[in-house]
């Protein structure tokens, strides 16, 4: 049985009349009991017909002495057989037979065989009718089996036509006067939303199908949208009367948005809105069309820290101009296992700082982290996390990954906490114009927390903003190999150019380590040989 009071009855005979489905009448009575969304539309129906029917028949009968008391027998029919057809006259409202007939609701065959139709309620324009079933419960299923995801439970979003909000504007016009004549408190607010009452009404059967539960939050999201594009101009005379709410946006087909539309809503009062929009609403020829059923999952991260043993190797693809400058990359090469793994769609790479393809990452790797969209699968153990991480490793030796982890998005974050005050080491060859001996390096060890001022590099200026950068080299050491050789090795602050430090990029960093030397030198070899990143935690080999 419905929780329908007395109160409601007035409300429940105009909303009939005006063309409002079962389950949009329990919407504006503010029936929160979801049982009562999950009956089928017809038994629905049906009782909201009888609740009504049942105060008229009690006012039109006669007396009791005078009431004809007989009851048809089985084998002596009725002039009303029950057909499961219930039918409402208007004419006996309080609006005198003013109102449109009260649409006359199929629940079985007649009994000549043909068919009544259902008409499609004015203000959910069909959603709340024809797809509350199991025949759409099971297409939804079907479709989300189709993309082959791994979840243990779900949350089902729904997207409505815009306009709906403007036809439940005009509905509760409509019944605002019935409201504030029996004297009632009942606030637009408590209304309970369309998008609400279909969930309460398919997410059982959605959930018997799939054999999840359907829940309020979800990594994994099913969306199922309906539009209506007979009535789509029913929102157009709000962008004359409240035109600061409809504002052109890049994302967006159409500036009559959902919230938009709401906005306008708010603001338009009664009066201009009586004025231009029919109340209650016209009643449509057709049902929304519901659109295709999409899944998403919220990514899932992964973090590591990688080698790069390779001086031909980018990290990221390196294009110029639209061509392609080498075959591969770092990225590319830990990914393509990550991608096939977890079946995601596509990826968001970062990392602690990047080396130019001619550097070589050593020690303990640079962190990096994989943020992996829409994952079909997104759980793993940490033995499958392992045999991942073998698998990128055996696939290549250009590079090596160590660590490698599940982690969380909050997680990330930490790869770039402070990231400029964190250090990194180097190693360098470097080669000198003219001849040098040990003794004329060995000042360089002496060399401490050295700042230098450092503008936008010439080979960086095409993808940097031009700015000075001030940065600290910590410490530095040296090893003399021959008269025009010798590696250098420094601890600086991240963020620093290095090449640039040693030859000064045409004077564009100051001090560099010519003017130490006063002699012209070069750099033939970097290597990074450790970024001290205290993330992602170390995994025991």
């Amino acid at each position: 049985m419905l929780s329908l009071r007395e109160k409601d009855r007035p409300i429940i005979q105009k909303l009939l009349e005006a063309g409002c489905c079962g389950r949009c009448i329990l919407r504006f009575c503010c029936i929160g009991t979801q049982s009562a969304y999950r009956l089928s539309t017809e038994d629905l129906q049906k009782e909201l017909n009888a609740f009504v029917s049942s105060t008229e028949a009690t006012a039109a009968a006669p007396p009791q002495s005078e009431t004809n008391t007989h009851t048809p027998s089985d084998d002596q029919p009725s002039d009303d057989p029950p057909s499961k057809r219930i039918k409402l006259d208007p004419d006996s409202s309080e609006d005198g037979g003013g109102s449109e007939r009260v649409p006359v609701v199929t629940m079985g065959p007649p009994a000549d065989g043909t068919e009544t139709p259902v008409c499609v309620c004015v203000v959910c324009l069909g959603v709340l009718q024809d797809f509350c079933d199991p025949h759409f419960a099971k297409k939804i299923s079907e479709a989300v089996k189709s993309e082959d995801y791994a979840f243990e439970d779900l949350v089902l979003s729904v997207s409505l036509p815009a306009q709906l909000s403007v036809r439940e504007h005009s509905c509760w016009l409509h019944i605002k006067k019935e409201v504030r004549e029996k004297a009632m408190v009942l606030d637009k607010e408590d209304v309970i939303q369309v998008n609400k009452a279909f969930k309460w009404a398919i997410q059982g059967m959605l959930s018997q199908e799939l054999k999840v539960p359907v829940v309020t939050k979800s990594p994994f999201e099913v969306a199922v949208g309906f539009i209506h594009p007979d009535t789509d101009a029913d929102c157009h005379f709000l962008a004359e009367a409240c035109s600061d709410c409809f504002k052109p946006t890049k994302n967006k087909e159409s500036v009559f948005t959902r919230m938009a539309v709401v906005k306008a809503l708010e603001k338009i009062n009664d009066k201009r809105f009586l004025k231009e929009y029919p109340c209650p609403p016209m009643r449509p020829q057709a049902a929304c069309v519901a659109q295709d059923t999409t899944c998403l999952h919220v990514s899932a991260f992964v973090a590591g820290r990688y080698n790069k043993f390779s001086r031909t190797l980018p990290q990221t693809p390196w294009v110029i101009d639209g061509e392609r400058r080498m075959e591969s990359s770092v990225e590319e090469l830990i990914v393509a296992p990550l991608l096939n793994a977890f079946k995601s769609d596509s990826f968001n790479f970062s990392s602690s700082g990047r080396e130019d393809v001619d550097v070589r990452t050593l020690g303990n790797g640079r962190p990096f982290a994989m943020e992996l969209l829409n994952p079909h699968r997104s759980k793993f153990n940490k033995m499958e996390v392992r045999r991942i991480q073998e698998e990128i490793n055996q696939s290549t030796d250009k590079i090596r990954v160590r660590d490698l982890q599940m982690v969380s998005r909050d997680a990330m974050s930490r790869m770039k906490e402070g990231e400029e005050e964190k250090t990194k080491c180097y190693s360098a060859l470097i080669w000198t114009q003219k001849a040098i001996a040990d003794e004329d390096i060995k000042f360089i060890a002496n060399i401490k927390d050295l700042e230098i001022a450092q503008k936008t590099p010439l080979r960086v200026l095409h993808r940097r903003p031009l700015a000075v950068r001030q940065r600290v080299i910590h410490s530095m050491s040296t090893r003399y190999r021959d008269p025009h050789h010798f590696t250098l090795q420094l601890k600086t602050q991240a963020g620093t150019y290095i090449k640039e430090f040693v030859h000064g990029d045409f004077g564009r960093t100051k001090p560099n380590l010519g003017q130490l030397m006063k002699a012209e030198v070069d750099i033939l070899e970097l290597d990074v040989e450790s970024v001290d990143v205290d993330w992602p935690p170390a995994i025991p080999e």
